[in-house]
């Protein structure tokens, strides 16, 4: 069984650097938008799971909508970061028998089918697959085989981090540069790229009706 966990704090504080271009309601919009976006690709990449780790109960419905499946961790600590969720993740794939575990986030829009199946075609006992964000510094998606291969923590730059821990345990990690998956959305410049690469992204079409969005 192959599962892709995707962690979604919530929505009502999401994207905090967009602050500069984006109000309360929009930035809300955006990072729902966004995860459809990303959960739509995934359903078409056909794995066998597709996990929303979050409490928020609108996040719960939005993935339940699109065919995913809600995970709540049972404590908030567990809910806290995209660390803990993930980690928390990582054990119930165990607990459930997966043989490959992926995790992405749910702000990389662009993401393809293709991609996220190439993603976890890739990973092999002793072999985990990353691949790195555009800036080379986060980890937009890993694939692990089996779940508990080794343990993941995200944040700039995680994915260097990434590669050494797996090192570090012995593991050969390797590398995908996935130019869809690639694109987080976290800043202004960011919202340009969508804008520029994202057109048949629900993302794109959202941002694209926001004439106050700067395109830098």
């Amino acid at each position: 069984m192959i599962v892709c966990a995707v962690p979604v704090k919530d929505l009502a504080a999401a994207k905090q650097r967009l602050v500069p271009a984006l109000g309360p309601q929009a930035r809300r919009a955006l990072a729902r938008a966004m995860l459809r976006d990303v959960l739509t690709a995934l359903g078409a990449a056909r794995l066998d799971r597709v996990w929303v780790v979050t409490r928020d109960a609108e996040v719960a419905a939005a993935a339940g909508a699109l065919g995913a499946e809600p995970l709540a961790p049972p404590t908030p600590a567990e809910n806290a970061s995209h660390t803990a969720a993930i980690a928390f993740a990582q054990a119930e794939a165990g607990r459930r028998g997966a043989r490959v575990f992926l995790t992405v986030p749910g702000d990389v829009p662009c993401a393809t089918a293709a991609e996220l199946a190439e993603l976890a075609a890739a990973a092999r006992p002793g072999a985990p697959a990353f691949a790195p964000s555009r800036s080379g510094l986060g980890t937009n998606g890993v694939a692990l085989a089996p779940p508990d291969a080794m343990p993941l923590r995200f944040g700039e730059p995680s994915f260097a981090g990434h590669l050494a821990a797996a090192r570090a345990r012995g593991l050969a990690p390797r590398v995908l540069v996935l130019h869809g998956l690639g694109l987080d959305v976290d800043t202004p410049d960011d919202l340009a790229a969508l804008l520029a690469e994202g057109a048949a992204t629900e993302s794109a079409r959202l941002v694209a009706g926001w004439r106050a969005v700067p395109v830098r």
